[in-house]
């Protein structure tokens, strides 16, 4: 499809890790396999379909046809990272369209007031926009904060005696 890959292009263009244009193009296949089962034309879903689209990637793969009811004891597929990262790839993509003539209204953005972020990180120039709204993405899921995996005294040990192996302790 011409549009993805025009964005898949202007992801290498701009020298986006491999990983991560292969991640975006499984994540945005997922998107078009989803609207294709559901018969949406791309540049006219709407905000609830975004919503159904986080329900299906939950969903086992082999149950997303909706020919089977799942039961909510059933472990999610995707976890909430995973969610975030698609809605994110779709997210750019659809902005990455916007900005080369498609029109899309407000899809998958959501006015909000400035100065409402969770962080104190502010963008480039925010001195002069900081009264204004600001684009963000319309669905996130909370996704639980990892901790750092804990070294052990033998797993350093093993870690410290492969490197003077080959050269570099």
């Amino acid at each position: 499809m011409p549009p993805i890959e025009r964005y898949l292009a202007y992801l290498t263009d701009i020298e986006r890790s491999p990983n991560t244009i292969k991640a975006y193009a499984h994540d945005l296949k997922d998107w078009f396999t989803y609207l294709e089962q559901r018969g949406l034309d791309w540049r006219e879903v709407r905000l609830e379909d975004v919503g159904e689209f986080v329900a299906w990637l939950r969903r086992p793969p082999n149950t997303r046809d909706g020919q089977v009811t799942v039961l909510p004891t059933v472990e999610h597929h995707c976890g909430e990272s995973t969610v975030n990262r698609k809605l994110s790839a779709v997210s750019a993509f659809y902005q990455h369209a916007a900005r080369h003539g498609v029109d899309l209204g407000e899809l998958l953005m959501t006015w909000q007031p400035a100065g409402r972020r969770s962080t104190a990180w502010k963008p480039f120039l925010h001195h002069i926009s900081k009264g204004k709204p600001q684009r963000r993405r319309a669905i996130a899921l909370k996704a639980p904060k990892k901790l750092p995996r804990i070294l052990t005294v033998q797993s350093a040990f093993r870690e410290l005696m492969s490197l003077s192996s080959v050269g570099l302790g």
